[in-house]
């Protein structure tokens, strides 16, 4: 199994990564808020793909990610991006575990540990409404926005000890409303990502070639 020259996770994903042993040499991280903004986000992608010269395969811990993998290319390297919406399916282990989950409750709210360690959320998100609006407001805005939301969900990868982050998950669910609940993750399309197992559950684009929407579809 080859190992990818080079990977580009977000803040959430690069935390599994370095538990499973992938080198800061190995790694090109970016910041977690880049998610907000789609377009933001392909062209941080972009940057860093056109900064690794040479030849080799780049993988990418994304997902579709509000379409920001679209239009990506590199002029020496093949791009692996793995086949998924984003990358609650990457800690669940595959997208039809992650659909699973998401027909068993449409209203989830998932978090790991990268989740709130990296982007600090809904937890720092909650705080700056605070600072906002005050805690009354900010309640009733955090609620509005969470409207469509039924349950908190932790996802356990194996990765770390839960008890670390349970707490801060815990309070949050208790404050917006929302069902608390601890669901077994997998390491399983993280590790295929390290291996150079690329298969159906990857995309996988040649040098020169450009990622397109149709290419992430089932």
């Amino acid at each position: 199994m080859r190992r990818p020259v080079k990977i580009i996770a977000c803040a959430t994903v690069a935390e599994e990564l370095k538990l499973m042993g992938v080198g800061e040499g190995e790694l090109v991280e970016l910041e977690f808020g880049l998610h907000n903004e789609p377009r933001a986000l392909h062209e941080a992608l972009q940057e860093r793909i056109d900064s690794i010269p040479g030849e080799g395969e780049i993988v990418l811990g994304y997902g579709l990610c509000s379409n920001a993998a679209v239009g990506l290319s590199s002029p020496t390297r093949r791009l692996v991006i793995p086949r998924v919406d984003d990358c609650i399916a990457l800690f669940l282990g595959s997208r039809l575990e992650h659909l699973r989950r998401l027909k068993e409750e449409p209203g989830t709210y998932f978090l790991t540990k990268g989740w709130i360690k990296a982007a600090e959320l809904p937890v720092a998100e909650y705080e700056r409404l605070v600072e906002r609006y005050g805690e009354e407001k900010a309640l009733r805005v955090a609620k509005a926005m969470l409207a469509n939301y039924r349950r908190l969900v932790l996802i356990n990868t194996g990765n770390y000890r839960l008890e670390e982050f349970r707490a801060a998950a815990e309070s949050m669910a208790e404050t917006l409303g929302l069902r608390y609940e601890e669901i077994p993750g997998s390491t399983r399309m993280l590790r295929k990502m390290l291996e150079g197992n690329w298969d159906s559950e990857f995309v996988v684009v040649e040098p020169g070639q450009e990622t397109t929407l149709e290419m992430f579809l089932p």
